[in-house]
């Protein structure tokens, strides 16, 4: 495996980890009590840009560190995971 495919594989998991951090943490302006003129009352009353970036960054390595321990040390790959898995019962006619 080359750089470009560990490069690949960390931006995918990136952005799989922001979908998990972005609804973390956040507060609606409704929520807190200060709806500015002109934005909708659900808008984030707050963004957090660079908490929510090094969040994300943080959760991307540990999950990549992860995958990186299964796939070099234990020999799980994507190749391997569907073995990991039983074959369904054959269907009786």
């Amino acid at each position: 495996m080359n750089l470009f495919f560990h490069v690949a594989v960390y931006f995918i998991v990136w952005w799989f980890a922001l979908f998990l951090i972005l609804p973390t943490g956040v507060f609606s302006q409704h929520d807190a009590g200060e709806v500015t003129q002109g934005t909708v009352a659900s808008a984030p009353a707050k963004y957090r840009a660079t908490r929510t970036i090094l969040l994300t960054t943080a959760l991307a390595a540990v999950l990549y560190g992860g995958w990186l321990v299964l796939s070099y040390y234990f020999g799980i790959s994507f190749d391997t995971i569907l073995d990991l898995f039983p074959d369904p019962p054959a269907k009786f006619y």
